[in-house]
């Protein structure tokens, strides 16, 4: 798997519900330039987000800015969050599969 790579149309629109959720002022473009990378998280699907391809790895952590409960395809209930660093702009999207 490409290590920053575009985000898949299922990630663009859990990034896209999460933000409809949230009171973040984002841009009309936010999907324009956006690249992800895997989190090393157990295989859950959790992201790294990078706004206009920049690739910066030190941000830092800003604040949860919206949450989504859903149950996954194979019946587990999963928590969708975003999180922004500490400029406001993209930084996470996590995902937690609670246990069975």
């Amino acid at each position: 798997m490409e290590l920053n790579r575009k985000p898949t149309i299922q990630e663009e629109r859990l990034i896209e519900i999460l933000l409809q959720k949230s009171f973040l002022e984002i841009p009309k473009d936010w999907k324009e330039g956006l690249r992800v990378r895997p989190m090393d998280d157990g295989t859950m699907g959790s992201l790294y987000l990078y706004p206009q391809g920049k690739i910066i790895t030190d941000r830092k952590f800003g604040k949860q800015i919206s949450d989504f409960q859903f149950t996954d395809v194979d019946g587990v209930e999963v928590i969708a969050s975003l999180n922004v660093d500490s400029d406001g702009n993209l930084l996470e999207l996590d995902i937690w599969k609670t246990d069975q």
